[in-house]
């Protein structure tokens, strides 16, 4: 079943929020599912290739690093603990896999948490994602 069926014409309805942060977990567009939203590392595309979706008003800002920091800091300090009381390792050896594990999880996350935080920001409308005239809520 295809992901585009969910959302694909904005209604002014109400979005919903799991479909488009998962969308934009996958760095897909968080209003058709297919779309890449990323055009390079971190950069947003201003429209989407296929549904056309406005994406240049997102305001990610540090939010996506702040998230790879909270999340890589959780996961590799207990890691780094663990490996040391249980095997006591040569710390430049330790230091060295631990370095290479940090950097390469931070760089997975990064773009990832980027889509998330607009596909957030698009399924409540925020800046300027809305359909009304001041680019909030449609209001009746």
């Amino acid at each position: 079943m295809s992901d585009i069926s969910v959302e694909t014409v904005d209604t002014g309805g109400e979005r919903l929020i799991k479909p488009a942060i998962w969308r934009g977990w996958r760095c897909k567009c968080p209003s058709c599912g297919t779309g890449p939203l990323l055009k390079s590392y971190l950069k947003v595309r201003d429209t989407c290739t296929v549904c056309g979706e406005e994406l240049h008003h997102q305001k990610a800002d540090d939010g996506p690093a702040y998230l790879t920091i909270i999340v890589v800091g959780h996961l590799m300090a207990p890691a780094i603990h663990l490996t040391y009381v249980k095997f006591t390792p040569n710390p430049m050896t330790m230091a060295t896999i631990f370095t290479v594990g940090t950097v390469a999880l931070s760089l997975y996350l990064l773009p990832r948490f980027k889509g998330l935080m607009v596909g957030f920001q698009w399924a409540k409308r925020m800046h300027g994602f809305g359909s009304g005239p001041d680019g909030g809520a449609a209001t009746d």
